[in-house]
């Protein structure tokens, strides 16, 4: 029986190339197919996300609030989403229920819905203080759910560090003094785009929890890897850099079924051509080498099915660069986005 899973490829602008010409939105390819069909071109896409549990729906964050598809990504419409022109960045379903999903959003706010994504409220705003102050509102890149205690979620900000909740998204404390106090070292120094050297460390792309550790979160920044086993009052470097010349963490995912399998993105910068896919097998304490492609940009996110471990897909910032693997990582195939496009931010399956 033929794979009905398809690769999805979210496509937006990029601050730093305002006039760059091409094609926004949502890109859909079946898995064992060769044609890329442009399914959502009115509004550009930051993130897609395949339902974990029910991949007829997929959703899109675009810089109009969230748009759901009920057909496996072939049609989207906007949702019931009460702000217009709202960026939104990501996704996360309950463990508990699937019907209630999570948004995060720029500038910082989660969103909730009830009803698997047909209308959305937004929570109360955190109350979190700006410690980076950029030349775009910061943003709720990542939501993370703690797998022993559902009603505590992480989330990683850019350029913000990160944030907890205890009370599954109603309240917000800052965990970003430790990676403040990290800043504090020479060499996790940088600024490029705000006044304070603290920004490299602030600058959150991505965080997850490995089912087999769910007291330790992983956060992906500027400056590499970092984990907290405290709740986010403290971060250790996992030195990403001896297993890797490029340190940039742009994504970093737990494989939803592989406990102890990790996959991070590290790049040079966040605009570069090169980078590499690195897997760990042993819960983030070393690192290997995985794809077996050369980008031409940096990698900006990882795709992993919900059920099969041997689908694995990249997509790289420049030129619509998506590359994959169906065997595991033994063989890879470069499967690019077709014309014009802008800057691939996402790639999902399922």
């Amino acid at each position: 029986m033929a794979d009905q899973s398809h690769i999805f490829a979210g496509v937006a602008g990029y601050f730093g190339q305002p006039d760059h010409p091409g094609k926004v939105g949502v890109f859909r390819r079946p898995v064992d197919g060769r044609d890329w069909q442009h399914v959502l071109g009115t509004v550009e896409a930051y993130t897609v996300f395949v339902h974990p549990k029910d991949p007829q729906t997929v959703f899109a964050g675009t810089s109009d609030g969230v748009w759901r598809s009920t057909d496996r990504g072939a049609t989207f419409r906007r949702t019931a989403f009460p702000d217009a022109g709202r960026q939104v960045w990501c996704f996360l379903v309950d463990s508990r229920d699937p019907r209630r999903i999570f948004a995060g959003a720029s500038p910082i706010d989660v969103y909730r819905s009830d009803d698997g994504g047909a209308t959305w409220r937004r929570l109360p705003t955190p109350r979190i203080a700006e410690h980076c102050k950029g030349p775009f509102a910061n943003r709720v890149m990542r939501l993370a759910q703690s797998p022993s205690r559902p009603d505590e979620i992480y989330a990683a900000l850019e350029i913000n560090g990160v944030m907890r909740s205890t009370d599954g998204g109603e309240s917000w404390e800052d965990c970003s003094a430790g990676l403040m106090k990290l800043a504090e070292l020479p060499h996790l120094k940088s600024k490029i785009v705000s006044d304070t050297t603290a920004e490299g460390m602030l600058d959150g792309h991505a965080i997850t929890i490995d089912p087999a550790q769910p007291d330790a979160p992983i956060l992906a920044v500027r400056m590499g890897l970092f984990r907290t086993h405290d709740g986010g009052k403290s971060w250790q470097d996992m030195e990403v850099g001896r297993f890797s010349p490029t340190t940039y963490g742009r994504d970093v995912k737990a494989a939803p079924s592989q406990p102890n399998t990790l996959y991070a993105a590290l790049s040079v910068a966040a605009a570069s051509k090169d980078g590499g896919l690195y897997r760990s097998g042993d819960g983030g304490k070393s690192w290997q080498r995985f794809d077996k492609v050369q980008v031409h940009g940096t990698i900006m996110s990882i795709g992993l099915h919900q059920t099969d471990p041997d689908q694995v897909y990249i997509g790289a910032r420049y030129d619509g660069e998506v590359f994959g693997t169906r065997d595991g990582g033994r063989t890879w195939e470069a499967m690019p986005l077709p014309g014009e496009v802008q800057h691939i931010y996402s790639v999902a399956c399922g």
